[in-house]
């Protein structure tokens, strides 16, 4: 399985791949990174991930944007967001936009492994 975080914070980044790694279904996975939006929407035409977990608000191009640009559910990766924004409205768009899920920050392992679980 190929996994790309897309994050503008490194510290974050590494804070989603440490929490990954401690899940064991993901184990073996290929984790990738992207520091926003339009460097995602490049690693994602060339390496075609299984899943992205991205922040939502990023310079150049945010995660909605993002899971926009993707296009439909036809060849588009399984999409989840991880945000320190999480209103009922972001809830409705991110699930409008196609997004399996949406984990706010801070977050354990056990509640995106929690939320992966109904996604992937």
């Amino acid at each position: 399985m190929k996994i790309l975080v897309v994050d503008d914070s490194k510290a974050m980044r590494a804070i989603v791949k440490r929490s990954l790694a401690s899940l064991e279904r993901f184990s073996g996975a290929e984790i990738l990174e992207a520091a926003d939006g339009r460097q995602a929407l490049e690693t994602c035409e060339q390496e075609a991930p299984d899943l992205v977990i991205s922040d939502w608000n990023m310079p150049e191009m945010s995660g909605i944007e993002l899971l926009q640009a993707l296009g439909g559910e036809g060849g588009r990766p399984t999409f989840g967001f991880v945000t320190s924004e999480s209103t009922p409205e972001m809830h409705e768009r991110a699930r409008a936009s196609g997004a399996a899920f949406l984990v706010s920050k801070p977050f354990t392992p056990e509640s995106l492994g929690g939320a992966l679980d109904g996604a992937v």
